[in-house]
C-alpha cells in the first residue's frame, strides 16, 4: 500500500465520517484551509457529495491556477528541475528542461517571490496583545477578541485553541494542537484543476482585520490594497476554471466570515441549497 499524503489522508477520514453517518450525498462545508479536502474529495470522489461550499478557502491549495502559482505549490515542481541539471541526474538532452525553466518557471518563480517579499516588507498593524486581565479566563479572551478584531469568536473554540491553566486563565502561549499538524497539511498540499461538482465559495474581498485596525489607516491602506488585489486574483481564476462554482465577494468581511457576515452567507447557502434540488 503506498503513502498517503496528508490532504489525502484528511478527504479519507471525512468520507470515513460519512461512512459511519450513512450519509449519502451530503454538501459539505468548509472554512480556510479546509478547502484542502474540500477539493481533495471532490476531485477523487465527486459522486460522494452533493455539492462543495468554500468559506473564504478557496485560495491556491483549494484550486491551482497556473497563471497565478503559489510558492509553496510550485517549489518541488522548481527543485525537481533544477536537479536534473546536476551530472548525471537529468535527461541526456537539457535543452528542453532549459528552455522551460528559462521561460516558464524560473520567471514565474521570481514574481510569486517578489509578491511574498511585498508582503514581508508590508508596514504592520500594531495589534495589542491580551493583557494579563484578559487571560484570567477564557470569558475575558473572548471579550478581548471581540473588542479588537470585532469577532463574536465562541468561547468553546477559544478553549479548544489554548491550554487552560491549573486556575482557570488562558495559557495564551501554549495551543492545544502540536505545530506538526499545521506543517503537516501544508507540506501536503496538492494542485487540485478539476473539481466537478455543484460548489458556492465565498471569499472576503479585502479582508477586514477589526475596529483596532483602524487606528493604523496607513497600514490599514497598504494591506487593504494588497489584500484586494491577491483575494480577487484567486476569486476570479476560481470563477473562471471551475464553471460548476458560484462565486461570491462579500467586501470586507473577515476571514471568518461565517462570524462577520453570518447572515449574508446563510442567505448564499440557502440559495445554493435549493439550486440543488
Amino acid at each position: 500500500m503506498g503513502t498517503i499524503r496528508p490532504i489525502g489522508r484528511l478527504g479519507d477520514d471525512v468520507l470515513a465520517v460519512l461512512d459511519a453517518l450513512k450519509l449519502d450525498k451530503p454538501v459539505l462545508a468548509g472554512h480556510s484551509i479546509a478547502g484542502e479536502e474540500l477539493s481533495s474529495v471532490g476531485t477523487r470522489y465527486p459522486e460522494r457529495v452533493a455539492g462543495l461550499i468554500y468559506l473564504d478557502a478557496g485560495y491556491s491549495y483549494a484550486y491551482y491556477d497556473r497563471s497565478l502559482g503559489n510558492y509553496q505549490l510550485d517549489l518541488p515542481d522548481l527543485q525537481r528541475k533544477l536537479d536534473q541539471l546536476q551530472p548525471g541526474k537529468g535527461p541526456r538532452d537539457l535543452r528542453p528542461t532549459l528552455q522551460e525553466l528559462l521561460k516558464v518557471d524560473l520567471p514565474k518563480f521570481e514574481r510569486l517571490l517578489e509578491d511574498l517579499q511585498k508582503g514581508l516588507e508590508a508596514p504592520p498593524i500594531p495589534f495589542p496583545p491580551p493583557s494579563t486581565d484578559d487571560l484570567k479566563t477564557f470569558a475575558g479572551l473572548h471579550s478581548w477578541v471581540l473588542r479588537v478584531r470585532g469577532l463574536n469568536y465562541p468561547e468553546a473554540e477559544l478553549r479548544q485553541t489554548f491550554e487552560t491553566k491549573p486556575d482557570g486563565g488562558v495559557a495564551f502561549d501554549k495551543l492545544r494542537v502540536h505545530p506538526g499538524v499545521g506543517i503537516a497539511i501544508t507540506t501536503g498540499m496538492q494542485k487540485f484543476t478539476d473539481i466537478r461538482v455543484p460548489i458556492l465559495a465565498i471569499y472576503a474581498v479585502p479582508h477586514y482585520l477589526g475596529p483596532y485596525a483602524n487606528s493604523n489607516s496607513s497600514a490599514l491602506e497598504t494591506y487593504e490594497a494588497n489584500d484586494k488585489v491577491s483575494t480577487e486574483a484567486q476569486a476570479k481564476a476560481f470563477e473562471d476554471g471551475i464553471r460548476s462554482a458560484r462565486v461570491v465577494r462579500i467586501p470586507r468581511a473577515n476571514h471568518l466570515v461565517f462570524l462577520s457576515n453570518e447572515a449574508d452567507v446563510l442567505r448564499e447557502m440557502r440559495t445554493f441549497l435549493a439550486g440543488l434540488r
